[in-house]
């Protein structure tokens, strides 16, 4: 007679997403990442109301986004590549080296008086090509530290100090602008890179071989296999719905704030920090819950529209508590489509293919920021900041229950991961011949 399985009780399913900080090289790093992240959600702040202050232009606001973003659509299927081919950990090196280098060169062109939007969308560009290869690589270097045994819980951890970043920067950012100055978060944001740079000399990491042929051929390679996964591409549509319609209002909060709210700087940063307690929140009770539930595609779904629905009632208010409690909840759902999409296609991903998998779902889901930003920028200038608002909301509203109601075998998906190796042609017929 068979022994009835005992399923893991809320504190143990809990308690075990911790698991992974056990492993010293994975700690080291998470810590100097948690550093870092908060001076970088600082100075997005910052220079969100920068840009506000230079130009007055919702439209602007969506221009620095778009050139931020634009390189992680164009340079995807070489990111990736390069993060599978060379050292993950030199690639590392030298991207945050030049993002402090970036952070550094906008505090002195601010603290002198001398910014120009010029400066900034210059700055957003290059700091765009420079996260279109640390993303990939950064994401897969969290597995070659932690393993793919634990790389959702890895990546869900990197999540929170995202979160908690995300929460703490924006708002941190709001007094400094008030009380200190526009520069003093790029300063600080600076000095971070010092911390995760030596973070990454400290730890020990273990890359798998990397794949063999163009850059070209294997995004083609990564494409196809991507294609014969039906739930991967459930995960990509729903993480492109999320950005398109969801994050991409974030980028016309100072309009909110301004606008719609008639506050300030503090008021802007009182919004952001409303964002970022919900996400945090999310990443640090329902994520860890959620990777125990069965049905995953119930899990996004179900996200996807309480931001939508919530977008809605943001639409509508005038009254600054009310926008912060309606940021709260959209918050809370955001991080269960992109971090369960992005730690699911992890360890559904074949090894030598992560990176790969990585930069294709930066590339379909951030990767949309430009238009995205293009266009909540322009139509918040011609209709205004709350309409937009509302129509994204419906938009993200309908798209996810059209993905629930129609999409064949979502509502009953249960993971079970593959993490076989993908052979090139060559080497199955030489597979095959050895049989």
């Amino acid at each position: 007679m068979s022994q009835p399985i005992e399923r893991p009780s809320l504190i143990q399913t809990y308690t075990g997403s911790f698991a992974p900080l056990k492993n010293r090289n994975l700690r080291i790093y998470l810590g100097g990442q948690a550093i870092s992240l908060l001076g970088t959600w600082m100075q997005s702040a910052a220079q969100s109301w920068v840009v506000w202050e230079l130009t007055r232009s919702e439209s602007s606001l969506g221009i620095v986004v778009m050139l931020n973003s634009l390189p992680l659509f164009i340079l995807a299927p070489w990111a990736g590549a390069i993060a599978d081919r060379f050292n993950r950990r030199f690639i590392l090196l030298a991207t945050q080296a030049v993002a402090m280098f970036l952070a550094f060169a906008l505090a002195i062109l601010i603290q002198t008086g001398l910014i120009q939007i010029w400066h900034i969308y210059l700055a957003s560009l290059t700091l765009g090509i420079v996260g279109a290869l640390d993303f990939p690589a950064q994401q897969a270097f969290i597995g070659d530290l932690s393993g793919m045994g634990q790389v959702r819980q890895a990546v869900t951890l990197n999540i929170m100090a995202l979160q908690v970043a995300r929460m703490l920067g924006p708002a941190i950012a709001g007094i400094l602008l008030k009380s200190v100055g526009n520069a003093a978060a790029f300063w600080i944001n600076g000095f971070s890179f010092f911390v995760v740079l030596l973070s990454i000399f400290l730890v020990r990491s273990q890359q798998a071989p990397h794949a063999g042929g163009t850059a070209r051929g294997q995004f083609r390679e990564t494409l196809d296999f991507i294609r014969s996964q039906p739930r991967m591409i459930d995960l990509l549509i729903f993480a492109s719905l999320v950005t398109f319609f969801g994050l991409s209002i974030m980028n016309i909060l100072p309009s909110v704030a301004d606008q719609v709210l008639h506050g300030d700087s503090q008021t802007y940063g009182l919004l952001f920090g409303a964002s970022g307690a919900g996400a945090l929140i999310s990443t640090l009770l329902l994520l860890p819950l959620s990777q125990a539930a069965k049905r995953i595609g119930t899990i996004v779904s179900g996200a996807a529209m309480w931001m939508g629905s919530f977008y809605f009632l943001l639409s509508r208010s005038t009254w600054l508590p009310l926008s912060m409690a309606a940021i709260f909840f959209v918050s809370l759902g955001a991080p269960l489509v992109l971090t369960t999409g992005l730690g699911v296609m992890q360890m559904m991903a074949p090894g030598n293919m992560r990176a790969r998998i990585i930069s294709l779902f930066t590339m379909l889901t951030f990767g949309l920021q430009p238009l995205s930003s293009l266009f909540i920028g322009y139509m918040a200038e011609l209709f205004g900041t709350q309409t937009v608002i509302m129509v994204n909301s419906m938009f993200l509203v309908t798209g996810a229950l059209l993905m629930f109601f129609f999409r064949n075998g979502l509502r009953q998906w249960e993971l079970r991961p593959s993490v076989e190796p993908i052979l090139s042609a060559k080497e199955r017929a030489e597979l095959s011949q050895s049989h």
